[in-house]
């Protein structure tokens, strides 16, 4: 059975800007979360540790890389599968952020207006040597992308149902599929069934 060590949210930021600021050189963190988790909150106070020391680092969340509506719903607004597999463009953040960021130092911070059902209109930003991306969002484990570090924030299934607004419990089902299917083995890894009270596993 694995072992958690409870700490403050604070020290737990410390410890991953700890090991992110290890490297020099362009690096991609994954905050990986359900949206009932809020991973994007957590994203941000990284990337606020990360710029104190003056490294150069953005936010880069995942429902920014949605795919179009028309993608999306095809098969209807609860479609598990689609969830899974149809709902955010995995393959376009690779290409946009985390390649782009390695061989060619641009980075696109979004690339969909989910709201609007348009394109972001975003435009290229240049990346310093040392700058650091922090992805956030649901389901990035398991993806075959190369990030650098991994946050994984672990929900149990009453907490992902307790902290899911109404409207999204259809997620429920399709996040607990990929948690089982995926199992992967994050270097964070976070019991998060109360923000203010995580625990590390170690």
């Amino acid at each position: 059975m694995p072992t958690y060590r409870p700490l403050s949210p604070g020290e737990l930021v410390a410890r991953i800007a700890e090991r992110v600021l290890s490297r020099a050189e362009r690096t991609v963190v994954a905050v990986d979360g359900a949206d009932a988790a809020d991973p994007e909150s957590l994203a941000d106070l990284l990337v606020s540790r990360l710029r104190e020391t003056g490294r150069d680092a953005a936010s880069v969340p995942l429902h920014g890389y949605v795919r179009p509506a028309s993608l999306r719903l095809e098969y209807g607004r609860d479609d598990i599968d689609s969830y899974r597999d149809a709902w955010f463009d995995y393959a376009a953040l690779d290409r946009e952020v985390l390649r782009a960021l390695r061989e060619r130092g641009r980075w696109l911070p979004a690339l969909w207006d989910e709201v609007a059902d348009r394109s972001a209109r975003a435009t290229l930003r240049d990346a310093s040597d040392g700058t650091v991306l922090v992805v956030s969002g649901p389901m990035l484990l398991g993806r075959g992308l190369a990030f650098d570090t991994t946050v994984r924030l672990e929900l149990s299934e009453p907490a992902l149902h307790r902290l899911t607004p109404d409207d999204q419990r259809w997620t429920v089902p399709a996040l607990l599929a990929h948690a089982v299917e995926y199992p992967e083995e994050a270097d964070f890894a976070v019991r998060w069934d109360h923000p203010n009270k995580p625990a590390l596993r170690i």
